[in-house]
């Protein structure tokens, strides 16, 4: 085995660099090691388990959605969010949503209160101080009534500075006015191919729709590979995250944005200097471990409700503080 000095290797790094074939493998492992900083820093934000704990301390998610046609999406973002380690996730949907809801778990507390007839956003209000990070979008649904309650309760957490996770539905009604979340302090969004396309446009260039949505606000582009683009030099700093296999049930997207608002939670109060970015690469990488951990017990019978029994497993191995 022959040992290079710190020089030579510098000297063989960048005589490769000069070699164009060498580029795209170059760039490939600059960015695994840029990722693989990001997650141990993230699991650095995991905290201890101890006695001397309050309940809550160790999270409380709000989740905004559910609708008619869909309760799953709500309930797994939620359920998630408290394997992953949550002590309290709150869920506020319609009142049709409710009772399905309700009967998936005892340990989601349900408010049936999107579509209130007397003022949706007065009830809930009162919750956003007591919740550390909102996940809005999963099951919303596109009824006109709800998304303008979502307007009016983006406007709100704006004025409280909440931090969100925006998501789903909720990015359709971003895609028609991008303004809602432009220059967002703290804002995480987690488009999947299509929904990007639909904010951002197509093609390779998205600088001018980069600038619009502001320097604040951190993407998490969803996909076999996961892109995640932050900060004021979004395509400059970006961070890609490999894995998985290739079952995509639905659902995996409302997995990911519960384990991201818990893990942005704790980047917070860990007092992380890119709290946003390090939830969005821990979160990301999180699931696709989560991913491959189901598929090689299920295979093509996978399904996101095996996915969120392995969590624990999953955590305990790859992410937890002993």
């Amino acid at each position: 085995m022959i040992v290079l000095s710190p020089f030579a290797a510098r000297s063989r790094v960048l005589h490769l660099i000069s070699i164009p074939k060498f580029r795209p493998t170059l760039r490939s492992f600059s960015a695994k090691m840029s990722s693989d900083l990001y997650i141990t820093r993230a699991r650095q934000c995991v905290p201890l388990l101890s006695n001397e704990l309050h309940k809550g301390q160790a999270g409380r998610v709000g989740v905004i959605g559910g609708s008619f046609e869909y309760t799953g999406a709500p309930f797994f973002a939620a359920m998630s969010a408290l394997k992953f380690g949550a002590d309290v996730v709150h869920l506020f949907c319609i009142r049709d949503a409710a009772i399905p809801i309700k009967s998936y778990s005892p340990e989601i507390m349900v408010h049936p209160v999107l579509d209130d007839p007397s003022d949706p956003i007065k009830l809930i209000t009162p919750w956003l101080d007591r919740l550390h990070v909102v996940v809005i979008g999963p099951g919303l649904g596109r009824d006109p009534a709800v998304f303008a309650t979502i307007r009016r309760l983006l406007a709100v957490c704006r004025e409280m500075g909440k931090p969100l996770v925006i998501d789903a539905d909720a990015l359709f009604l971003v895609s028609q006015d991008l303004s809602l979340i432009a220059n967002y302090p703290g804002a995480i969004i987690t488009p999947n191919i299509v929904e990007f396309s639909r904010i951002f446009g197509d093609g390779d260039d998205h600088t001018e729709k980069f600038d619009q949505i502001g320097a604040s606000v951190t993407i998490l582009k969803k996909g076999f590979s996961d892109t995640i683009y932050s900060g004021v030099n979004k395509v400059g700093d970006l961070v890609t995250v490999q894995g998985g296999k290739g079952r995509r049930c639905g659902g995996q997207g409302d997995i990911l944005a519960g384990c991201t608002a818990v893990l942005y939670a704790w980047a917070l109060k860990a007092e992380e200097t890119e709290p946003a970015k390090v939830a969005c690469v821990g979160a990301s990488h999180f699931v696709k471990v989560l991913n491959e951990t189901t598929f090689a017990a299920k295979g093509r019978s996978m399904t996101p409700t095996d996915m969120i029994e392995h969590i624990h497993d999953v955590f305990d191995t790859h992410f937890e503080r002993k």
